[in-house]
């Protein structure tokens, strides 16, 4: 079943509405394309489901939300992303980058300039606000947990988020509506179009894990393409903190010989990138292939210079990365770099919220990612 078949205007909750915050408009226009076509393929005649908005701050740095059209009795559906750091704001005559806290309270004002007119309220936070802070050790915040009980507090009844560092985080929550998606036919579909000869089998082909946390999104890609799985373990000193986390030791190996095969390794986030590259370096000592990364979210918080000398040095062939974020001009012009398009995922996700209906009615990933690598094995294009 396609978006097609189920954007009816008559089976919708209500009107569709969709706000993008700061930083987000490019993803939000393509996410629109998609709806508008379903719609007139269903027989609308909608031209456009964006409404404009903005959060406008005094010199003082204090801020509010405005929405500049009614959105009365409107299935309301907002994209923000937290974690794009290019969004910039005035303050004392300074210019100040937003941070995820910006964000957040950018979407806060914004659902309060709704002012319960709304008849649903969803957010789509693909980076999931303090998600990173997934667990409790001594006295310590749990950010994300108390942002998801503000936002239901403030009426909001779904939230999607894509690829959660831990999507237990939804406990917090267990009344509201929380989809935690990954993107995985998406990412297979990008990884074979850039690379054409890559073979997806146990004689060519090897998932690895970077660490135990990543074992279930490497496990799934394992499983569905029948290949084996290895893993790393990250040996960490626990007797010291650096820049709020314990550092690694060493990175030691559990797993079937990896020499000769192409290697996937799949996370949610590249952000300094040293993980990853120590991997790597350590995955060629035992004679890999070629090495294609993956993470969700490709930030490079410490630049792009340690990955072009392992790109050039043969050690890296490719890093995928969605465009659920931030991506810097810079890390977009990188031959090594490919861009996982995720807005048509997004968009079926808003058409089956609504119309109330399951989202596996509209796409299923696991028989899409059959349909693929049949296509892939045969030889036919994709």
């Amino acid at each position: 079943m396609t978006g097609e078949t189920v954007f009816n205007q008559q089976d919708r909750v209500a009107n569709l509405c969709i706000l993008t915050l700061n930083g987000t408009q490019e993803l939000g226009e393509k996410i629109n394309r998609h709806l508008v076509s379903w719609a007139q393929k269903g027989g609308g005649t909608e031209t456009n489901f964006l409404v404009e908005s903005e959060c406008p701050r005094f010199s003082s740095g204090d801020g509010k939300g405005v929405i500049k059209s009614s959105i009365r009795g409107d299935d309301l559906f907002i994209l923000v992303d937290v974690g794009n750091y290019s969004c910039t704001y005035k303050l004392f005559g300074k210019e100040n980058a937003m941070s995820p806290d910006d964000h957040f309270q950018d979407l806060k004002r914004i659902i309060q300039a709704a002012g319960g007119k709304a008849h649903r309220i969803n957010v789509i936070m693909p980076l999931l606000y303090g998600g990173r802070q997934h667990r409790r050790n001594y006295r310590e915040s749990l950010d994300c947990a108390v942002a998801l009980q503000e936002l239901r507090q403030l009426g909001v009844s779904n939230i999607i988020t894509f690829d959660a560092h831990d999507a237990r985080v939804q406990n917090a929550v267990p009344i509201m509506g929380f989809d935690n998606v990954i993107p995985s036919y998406q990412t297979l579909k990008a990884l074979f179009r850039s690379y054409p000869d890559l073979q997806p089998d146990r004689d060519h082909l090897m998932i690895v894990s970077p660490d135990e946390g990543a074992m279930h999104r490497n496990m799934f890609y394992a499983s569905i393409m029948g290949v084996d799985l290895g893993m790393f373990y990250k040996r960490r000193d626990y007797s010291t903190v650096v820049n709020g986390r314990n550092p690694i030791i060493a990175h030691e190996y559990l797993g079937n010989s990896v020499e000769g095969k192409d290697v996937f390794i799949a996370d949610d986030i590249i952000s300094s990138g040293e993980s990853m590259l120590d991997i790597a370096y350590e995955l060629k000592k035992r004679k890999a292939g070629r090495i294609f990364a993956y993470a969700t979210y490709a930030i490079f918080t410490n630049g792009l210079a340690t990955f072009d000398k392992a790109y050039e040095e043969g050690v890296i062939s490719g890093v995928l990365g969605t465009n659920l974020t931030y991506r810097t001009p810079e890390l977009l012009q990188r031959p090594w770099f490919h861009e996982v398009d995720v807005s048509k995922y997004i968009a079926y996700f808003i058409a089956a919220i609504n119309h109330d209906v399951s989202v596996s009615q509209i796409i299923d990933p696991h028989e899409k990612i059959r349909q693929l690598l049949e296509k892939k094995r045969s030889g036919q294009e994709i």
